[in-house]
């Protein structure tokens, strides 16, 4: 069968699409019929069928990297070429690949970047391991740590050292094996230690991601020397903690004691830090007059409104009077805003406190400060006539989209550009409407690689599609899909019994 689409046949494209159309397999043995040796047994044929499947997609990523080359991206010294490193590991395809791959894995770019890796040394540089999962005889985590300790090595170490522990493979366990793919490495090529050492050391970095329940990790990667010594210290503070008298797990004494040391190493006398609060406050709950009661048809059209209720001088009193009965303050050195919402989350104006009671205290133009109009006095900023957005766009922008929206990426909003997603070149307003936050990677993206489509609704919603046709979709967070629910029919009523007595 031809492997290019345009050179299979007419039969060819009918049985592949047929196949393509097929839901997953659900077929599975019955459970509760087997033994446990039969079990075993399934169990086994489990883990072959999953190396099937893993090596099935490491070729069918390899097929996707064949048909993105890098001739479409931006060439060295182009307005817009990449700078440095983070490109597509594999060597001659675009550095979007990765971005285009997370599409239908439904992950980040960095895991879609490993995904690529792992296929690009197993399926063209290590081919009879490849094959050994493609036939159910070696699990693909064994097969990775192939990738892993080979990645780096030359042609010739890899030629020396697979055939030499590929057929022991499956019987090592993880670490077993590791440890003598390396060393089978250095016996061939002495350097290969050092290689491994300075290629180590510069993936060092300092990364944090969130856990749960409002926790998060900090971890450091770095030189074990150092690491053991600044374990030293951090635990040395928690153990004095723990003698002075606080019985608290030592875990928490040794979280305590490492932000101490972070955060003011300097015992107080380093410099301050501060923090930045938002308020969000969704404007349909505030018990001003028209918070609720106007009906959406009848609302005024013009100004800012709120599904056709508009932020009043009586919504913003009611706020600042919920501000101050709440006792919420800016932070010494920090700063305070208020994010105002509709019921669905969707972000409608953003202001400082001082805008706030700015605008309560003036009220209305029209009307007066005592009248209980419904006037709108806050809403988004203004559509921008030029190219450059306002500082209140960029607020209310960063406000709204926390993270650079496309579809796996959680770079904060305050290290994005602001981009118009219909290009100003093309028509694009200068408008809140038209304008995310997008990192600089996927900033590029959206410029300069072909085939990808970005679509931005009014409440913020983004849709990315994938040249392949893959199309993923994020929201400003707290934002709710709107979904109507029809309402449920009335229960019937009880069937009429006849209580009148029986003639006897």
């Amino acid at each position: 069968m031809s492997t290019a689409g345009a050179e299979r046949s007419l039969v060819e494209g009918a049985v592949l699409g047929w196949i393509l159309d097929q839901p997953p397999s659900t077929a599975r043995v019955p459970v509760p019929l087997l033994t446990a040796d039969e079990v075993a047994v399934e169990l086994k044929r489990l883990q072959a069928r999953r190396a099937m499947d893993a090596a099935y997609e490491a070729e069918l990523v390899m097929a996707l990297a064949g048909k993105r080359p890098d001739t479409d991206d931006p060439p060295p010294g182009h307005p817009g070429a990449r700078r440095r490193g983070g490109g597509s590991p594999v060597p001659g395809t675009s550095e979007f690949l990765p971005d285009e791959l997370a599409a239908p894995l439904n992950c980040s770019r960095s895991f879609a970047a490993g995904v690529l890796a792992d296929a690009h040394q197993l399926v063209d540089r290590m081919p009879s391991v490849w094959q050994a999962c493609a036939d159910g005889a070696l699990d693909w985590h064994r097969a990775r740590i192939f990738a892993d300790v080979l990645g780096s090595a030359s042609d010739d170490v890899v030629a020396a050292v697979v055939p030499q522990l590929l057929p022991g493979a499956a019987k090592l366990s993880a670490g077993q094996l590791r440890r003598r793919l390396i060393a089978a490495a250095i016996a061939v090529d002495e350097e290969f230690a050092e290689q491994r050492r300075q290629e180590a050391e510069r993936r060092a970095g300092v990364r944090a991601y969130p856990t749960a329940d409002g926790m998060s990790v900090l971890a450091s990667e770095m030189p074990s020397a150092v690491t053991a010594a600044m374990w030293s210290v951090i635990d040395q503070a928690a153990q004095l903690a723990r003698t002075a008298g606080d019985d608290r797990p030592i875990g928490v004494l040794r979280a305590e004691a490492h932000a101490a040391l972070v955060l003011d190493p300097a015992g107080g006398a380093g410099p301050a830090f501060t923090g930045h609060v938002t308020v969000l406050a969704p404007l349909p709950f505030l018990r001003g007059p028209g918070a609720c009661r106007t009906a959406p048809e009848a609302a005024p059209e013009s100004g800012p409104t709120v599904n056709g209720i508009p932020i009043t001088a009586a919504h913003l009193r009611e706020l600042m009077a919920e501000i101050g009965a709440l006792g919420v303050q800016a932070p010494p050195g920090g700063s305070l805003a208020v994010a105002i919402t509709d019921e669905y989350g969707v972000l409608l104006a953003t202001a400082t406190p001082t805008e706030l009671t700015r605008l309560a205290a003036r009220g209305c133009r029209v009307h007066g400060r005592e009248a209980a109009c419904e006037c709108p006095l806050l809403g988004r900023p203004a559509d921008q006539a030029g190219y450059d957005r306002s500082a209140a766009q960029e607020r209310f922008l960063r406000l709204r989209d926390r993270t650079c929206r496309h579809p796996g990426c959680s770079r904060a909003a305050g290290r994005t550009d602001l981009d118009h997603v219909v290009p100003y070149d093309c028509g694009g307003r200068t408008s809140c409407d038209n304008l995310c936050c997008l990192c600089r990677t996927h900033h590029r993206l959206k410029t300069f690689a072909r085939g990808w489509r970005f679509v931005l609704s009014p409440d913020g919603t983004l849709s990315v599609t994938t040249p392949s046709g893959i199309t993923r979709t994020t929201r400003p967070p707290g934002l709710s899909e709107r979904r109507r629910q029809r309402a449920l029919p009335a229960p019937a009523p009880p069937p009429l019994v006849d209580e009148t007595p029986p003639p006897f």
